[in-house]
């Protein structure tokens, strides 16, 4: 019997007895953590087995958001702070060796806390490209404002999780630069034409196209989909992520709770799978809405069995890796980007 084609978070620091039930019942594919289940070291290691062991499949993957700069779920005084993605690319224009260099170190160290814990995917590299006016809900998170660098850090940022044994989730395909509103709150809309967004916006994504996994915006490109966001959007998945982007691997939504996205839980679970995603992923711990979720979502099967497959067997044993040579290593480069 194979997993349900869902990623579900969860509402604390242990699982409770409803919780258990449903992992147990539903066979959800995957784990999400944040900041409201992690308190010590110990303490997420041990809800980790402990969800791996109630799904029945010590391969389950648990997911977690750590980013660096203001997204980041393991924080202070169990982890360090790790530099925003506008760092590396503030050090990348001065020197774009030592930009790369940074990136894929900061995302070797946040592989090696991960790997502490037993999580192994960690929802980066961004490949979003801002602009001008847009939404400050990427703002200092990118790699910058042209295609080709943001390729090149989001590249070094998957060499460094890679090498530790973590696998990358690349966001927010095929783009959320432009959006002028939050997703969280609200639908944002990008007029842009399709020339123009396939010579930055999809550009940026294109050189990683051969990713593992990837997570979907919940932005409206009007050019190209006026009623649709890109999550549930045939149009843009199957002409533009699978089509000018030239992504194979596994496409998961973003968060089916945001307030983007309309109708119930349910309709918006079913609308995610009928556009062509391949996993829902869900993440407040609202037991109520996981179960919508998993009402409509069906078992792994097909090519999203194959992508979920090939996802988690891509991904290999951590490299050997001195942490306390590194961490000086990155502090002394971000100094010298002068942060």
């Amino acid at each position: 019997m194979q997993p349900r084609a869902f990623i579900t978070g969860l509402s604390g620091t242990t699982l409770n007895a409803d919780e258990r039930a449903f992992i147990a019942a539903e066979r959800p594919w995957g784990f999400i953590l944040f900041k409201r289940n992690i308190e010590t070291p110990q303490q997420v290691a041990s809800l980790v087995d402990e969800l791996k062991k109630c799904a029945g499949r010590y391969d389950a993957p648990v997911f977690i958001d750590q980013e660096g700069g203001r997204v980041q779920r393991l924080g202070p005084p169990h982890w360090p702070v790790y530099p925003a993605g506008s760092l590396f690319s503030a050090l990348y224009d001065t020197e774009p060796a030592l930009g790369l260099k940074a990136a894929r170190l900061s995302a070797r160290l946040i592989a090696a806390d991960l790997s502490d814990l037993g999580i192994t995917v960690d929802c980066l590299p961004l490949a979003d490209v801002p602009v001008a006016g847009a939404d400050a809900v990427i703002g200092n998170r990118a790699y910058g404002t042209e295609p080709g660098k943001v390729a090149a850090i989001a590249r070094a940022v998957t060499e460094g999780l890679a090498d530790g044994g973590i696998l990358p989730v690349l966001k927010h395909i095929p783009g959320h630069g432009r959006a002028t509103a939050d997703s969280h709150f609200r639908l944002p809309t990008v007029d842009a034409p399709k020339n123009e967004l396939e010579r930055t916006d999809f550009a940026a994504f294109q050189p990683l196209a051969d990713l593992p996994m990837a997570m979907t915006a919940h932005v409206v490109f009007s050019s190209l989909d006026p009623v649709h966001p890109a999550t549930t959007s045939a149009t843009i998945i199957s002409q533009v992520i699978r089509g000018v982007i030239g992504f194979q691997g596994l496409l998961m939504s973003d968060d089916v709770s945001m307030k983007a996205l309309s109708g119930s839980i349910a309709e918006r679970t079913k609308a995610i799978f009928a556009a062509g995603c391949d996993m829902v992923l869900h993440c407040n711990g609202n037991l109520e809405e996981m179960r919508e979720v998993a009402a409509e979502t069906p078992e792994l099967s097909g090519k999203a069995l194959q992508r979920a497959a090939q996802a988690l067997a891509s991904r290999g044993a951590p490299q050997p890796f001195d942490r306390a040579a590194g961490r000086t290593e990155l502090e002394a480069l971000m100094n010298r980007a002068g942060t």
